[in-house]
């Protein structure tokens, strides 16, 4: 189970370009926050933003779709769960901008073909570009 990220990231740099840019993302996308995850045990700043973001993302998905073992949570249970992972299993400044942003479209529905997007001011130690991929 733990090394479905490093095949994708494997199968995305035998495309080679973009894709390959991306498998870095997809390899870290399973690290925590507190170096407690895999396949590297990255922690803080050395984990790429972009696997932050998909992390917490992929998790608030999760938890607010039905599934076919259960229902999907209410959105305030799936928020308290991220606040509460915040700094252990998630990047702090990702979770801030996600709350922020479902809070907001909790608030005031979007007016048709709105599309919004979050660039968080302050991400600790974030990369200024994804790194090369990894030789296998």
């Amino acid at each position: 189970m733990k090394t479905h990220t490093v095949e994708g990231e494997r199968m995305l740099a035998q495309v080679g370009g973009l894709l390959a840019d991306i498998g870095v993302v997809v390899r870290a996308s399973h690290e925590r926050w507190d170096g407690g995850g895999y396949p590297d045990g990255l922690a803080g700043g050395d984990i790429p933003l972009a696997a932050c973001i998909v992390s917490a993302c992929d998790a608030f998905n999760a938890m607010t779709t039905d599934l076919s073992y259960r229902k999907a949570l209410p959105l305030s249970v799936a928020v308290a769960e991220l606040q509460k992972n915040s700094g252990t299993q998630f990047c702090p400044a990702v979770v801030d901008a996600l709350v922020g942003l479902v809070t907001e479209a909790a608030a005031e529905p979007a007016a048709p073909g709105f599309v919004a997007t979050v660039a968080p001011a302050a991400a600790p130690a974030a990369p200024a570009a994804l790194p090369a991929p990894r030789k296998a």
